[in-house]
């Protein structure tokens, strides 16, 4: 079963960490917007309330949660009722896969990837924008993961064990993008994005069908 029940009951908290995080919410996004391919056809698997799909331009989503669903179905996007494991999608569907923070929530973080691989068209680009477990970030998540709405049932994966499985799912021509360089409490602006991965808590990846 997918983890929705927090997202279910406190989809109001949700929507108000983006607000109260503006800066750092921002600098997820442009960490995205570094490696985003030009794309006709996008998907975001785990699309929550469409904060990330809306800005991105990506106007497809599936998500399991009603709440969350309905919210973004408000702002206008396309969003289906599904999970990560089993995509209601034909194979090679689309040119783009969108995944933050969702693969810290699925049952079978593989099975999701291979998923995704197939709903990819040839030369296809899945980017995963995740918290690395080895951050700063990630060890304070983790320490108090017992007491967190939202991360209680989550599974934290380093960028490694996450890149494994992406090869082991069929994908190729990794590239890296990082931001998040300080504690949530010290962001006062929009923090600098880079390139690679081992400095910032937040990582997306990229890689190719």
């Amino acid at each position: 079963m997918p983890k929705i029940s927090p997202f279910e009951k406190h989809f109001d908290r949700y929507e108000e960490w983006f607000v109260e995080n503006e800066y750092a919410y921002q600098s997820e996004l442009d960490a995205v917007k570094l490696l985003m391919p030009k794309f006709e056809k996008g998907l975001e698997v785990g699309i929550g309330t469409g904060r990330f799909a809306l800005p991105l331009g990506i106007k497809n989503g599936i998500e399991p949660s009603l709440q969350m669903r309905k919210i973004a179905i408000e702002k206008g996007l396309n969003v289906i009722e599904g999970v990560a494991e089993n995509l209601p999608f034909e194979d090679s569907s689309f040119d783009l896969v969108l995944m933050v923070t969702t693969i810290c929530f699925v049952d079978d973080p593989l099975r999701a990837l291979k998923e995704c691989y197939r709903v990819l068209k040839n030369n296809g680009t899945i980017l995963i924008g995740f918290v690395d477990r080895d951050s700063t970030i990630g060890r304070i998540y983790q320490a108090n993961k017992e007491k967190s709405l939202f991360y209680k049932e989550a599974t934290f994966f380093t960028t490694a064990e996450i890149v494994e499985s992406l090869y082991e799912a069929g994908f190729k021509n990794f590239n890296f993008s990082q931001t998040i360089f300080k504690k949530l409490d010290e962001i006062k602006e929009k923090e600098p994005v880079k390139y690679g991965f081992g400095k910032g808590s937040f990582v997306v990846i990229s890689a190719k069908k």
